[in-house]
């Protein structure tokens, strides 16, 4: 389909305006409130998704935005920004550098241009679907992992991991048990941005939200890589997991979920 080159360059001046105030703010009084008993949000995330809104209802007044803090009034239209502020809040929140802001505008649901900004190392990752997924302008590429055995993967903890902790935990050993070796970043964004890279080879996460995955999976579609749900069917931003892969390994990574969720007393 036809893209606005207005679509990419906004996406990217949201993004790197976002890691303006976030690094200017990191490390200061944040004034952080409580969603959940682990879910946080600080003043920096409401005032990046005003800067967002405010950007998209100036350049395109006629779409929506769904993003994770504010109220979502029309977020039901052909056209839909998605857009997190700070994904990572609990790492911004402490001081640990592994967080990112993402944009992504999806047209009938699916994401077309993205763009993902980790501030703190200053990388852009940047998509076009159909056209390709770049780092600071050089084109990105999956790994060349053939196994799980010898691949480096990567998962995120949902919010309600207290209470999901057997069901979460499980997963993750299951795949410790198979994987080279198993990481947790705490930003989803940026764990999919690296299977785009080729520095993980796979990640997977469940009962997340479409401004967490979606300008994030198109790059890793648009590097070479694959995304699904967990029983290997077609992703959509909505759908609230996703695998993704290099897609040499993916078959591998869904058949670990499946048997894991075939293990007695153990859901998926």
């Amino acid at each position: 389909m036809f893209h606005s080159p207005a679509w990419l360059a906004t996406a990217i001046d949201v993004v790197l305006r976002a890691g303006e105030v976030q690094m200017r703010h990191l490390g200061g009084d944040l004034q952080i409130e409580k969603k959940g008993p682990i879910d946080l949000v600080t003043r920096v995330d409401l005032d990046v998704e005003r800067m967002c809104r405010d950007t998209i209802a100036e350049r395109f007044p006629d779409h929506g935005v769904l993003a994770e803090e504010l109220e979502n009034e029309r977020a039901g239209g052909r056209y839909r920004w998605v857009f997190d502020p700070i994904d990572g809040t609990v790492n911004y929140a402490h001081g640990l550098p592994i967080f990112c802001s993402c944009l992504a505008l999806e047209v009938d649901r699916r994401p077309e241009v993205a763009a993902v900004f980790d501030p703190t190392r200053r990388d852009l990752f940047t998509a076009e679907r159909g056209v390709g997924a770049w780092l600071n302008g050089v084109p990105l590429h999956v790994s060349g992992a053939d196994s799980v055995l010898d691949a480096m993967l990567c998962t995120g903890f949902p919010y309600d991991v207290h209470e999901t902790v057997e069901e979460v935990v499980g997963l993750f050993g299951a795949f410790v048990a198979q994987a080279q070796t198993v990481r947790r970043l705490g930003s989803a964004a940026i764990d999919l941005c690296y299977v785009a890279a080729g520095w993980l080879d796979g990640f997977w996460e469940q009962r997340l939200h479409p401004w967490d995955v979606s300008a994030a999976s198109l790059v890793v579609e648009e590097s070479g890589g694959r995304v699904s749900r967990f029983d290997g069917t077609s992703f959509d931003t909505q759908c609230g997991q996703i695998v993704a892969s290099n897609g040499r390994i993916h078959d591998e990574m869904i058949a670990v979920i499946a048997t894991h969720s075939r293990a007695p007393n153990r859901t998926t």
